[in-house]
């Protein structure tokens, strides 16, 4: 590790189901004022939060329980179908005032810090990038963090998160055309297999729009607005492309 590790555990912590697989890493902002109000609240009996790892903007990073046990950090949630994301996933909190405080932007320390802990997370979980999401991945009704101005290409780059790859504009044509001819349904589908929980209902309902604002606050973050215009239909069907050869080369975790 680049960063040495400080404990200050947290209470709110309990064991994970016995035989339960560690493959999911699940980042946060921490929308508070600083870190140490940030910390004080997840090691708050009375909040019943939690997380595993929180990193301070100045790269420090604090070990609030530790990997085998289950943290509550995500609360209602749902990825790739599992409901219980807390017995599956690690929490990382990052140190960020969120919309709340302007959605500062992540200093470079900070995501130095970041890369290097997750790098070391998936290593030893043998978990694959495809497998690093954020809080309004899980659950897109209720949550926008890490945010839009959260480095996600970064952590591709630096083999830690995955990105979609349409840089070729007439690919980009194909995959959008390929994706709006199938529908509602068939983009459900696609979001879906991302990991989204999402209901294949054929109808581009509220719910539907929650999870493609989150989609593109992750992969297109210029612009949210739950719209399915071709852009944000290629990428959808990019990404899922991406999510499926992982899981091709990847241990079960269904």
């Amino acid at each position: 590790m680049r960063y040495a590790i400080v404990d200050a555990f947290s209470p709110n912590v309990n064991s994970r189901p016995e035989g339960a697989a560690i493959d999911l890493v699940v980042l946060h902002y921490t929308g508070m004022k600083d870190g140490p109000s940030a910390i004080k609240r997840l090691r708050d009996p009375e909040a019943r939060v939690s997380c595993h790892y929180v990193v301070e903007e100045d790269g420090r990073i604090f070990r609030l329980a530790g990997e085998t046990m289950r943290a509550w950090h995500a609360g209602v949630a749902n990825w790739g179908g599992v409901t219980d994301v807390n017995s599956r996933s690690i929490g990382i909190e990052i140190v960020n005032g969120g919309h709340d405080f302007g959605l500062p932007d992540y200093p470079p320390a900070q995501i130095a810090a970041l890369i290097d802990l997750l790098s070391d997370i998936l290593d030893r979980h043998k978990i694959h990038p495809v497998r690093v999401v954020g809080h309004s991945d899980v659950a897109p009704v209720r949550k926008d963090d890490p945010g839009e101005k959260f480095p996600w290409t970064q952590l591709h780059a630096a083999g830690v998160a995955i990105a979609p790859k349409l840089e070729d504009h007439s690919r980009q044509i194909v995959y959008a055309a390929s994706a709006e001819d199938s529908g509602i349904a068939g983009v459900q589908q696609a979001l879906a297999e991302i990991g989204y929980g999402v209901t294949l209902s054929g109808v581009l309902d509220d719910a539907t729009q929650c999870v493609v604002r989150a989609f593109q606050r992750r992969f297109r973050q210029d612009q949210i607005d739950g719209a399915l215009d071709l852009q944000t239909l290629a990428l959808i069907a990019d990404v899922a492309r991406i999510t499926i050869s992982a899981k091709q080369s990847m241990k079960p975790f269904a």
